[in-house]
């Protein structure tokens, strides 16, 4: 890891690390804006997002889409992932996985807007789709569409 000081506490970048067995044991991890003062969107795509069933105890399945608009801090690409990757031994039901992920996720990074979008496949013949924002869009703000359809097979 280079000897940048913006890169110091990070302890997952660079580093062979193994995946949190929950998300509460995650560590997210964030790094200064080097755009403080523009508002500009930021955009983490995970398509292939698990969790489990809390009931059943079944894989879940989902496609997620992160939006925030970054204020002081950016999250850490790698400790995020690993945060999303926690969640594949977890039972949750897809709301409370789809709104946690963007409380914490806006709360850690004290963005000035966030929004999660959790498209999920369906188990039992209905899809879920979750959406939580953190508050109204910044005014100027471009947030295009998130790109994923409405169910019909997603892929």
């Amino acid at each position: 890891m280079p000897d940048n000081p913006i890169y110091q506490g990070l302890g997952q970048l660079g580093q062979q690390t193994s995946a949190p067995k929950t998300p509460e044991e995650a560590q997210l991890e964030r790094v200064p804006n080097p755009h403080v003062g523009t508002l500009y969107l930021t955009r983490f795509v995970a398509p292939e997002f698990t969790s489990l069933c809390p009931v059943t105890g079944q894989p879940d399945f989902a496609h997620i889409v992160i939006d925030y608009a970054p204020g002081d801090w950016l999250v850490e690409s790698k400790s995020l992932k690993l945060y999303l990757t926690s969640f594949r031994n977890h039972g949750a039901f897809h709301e409370d996985c789809s709104v946690a992920i963007g409380k914490r996720v806006h709360a850690f990074t004290e963005a000035k807007w966030l929004r999660i979008s959790a498209y999920w496949y369906p188990r039992g013949g209905i899809p879920i789709d979750v959406f939580w924002q953190s508050g109204e869009v910044p005014a100027g703000l471009h947030v295009p569409d998130t790109g994923v359809a409405s169910y019909r097979g997603r892929g």
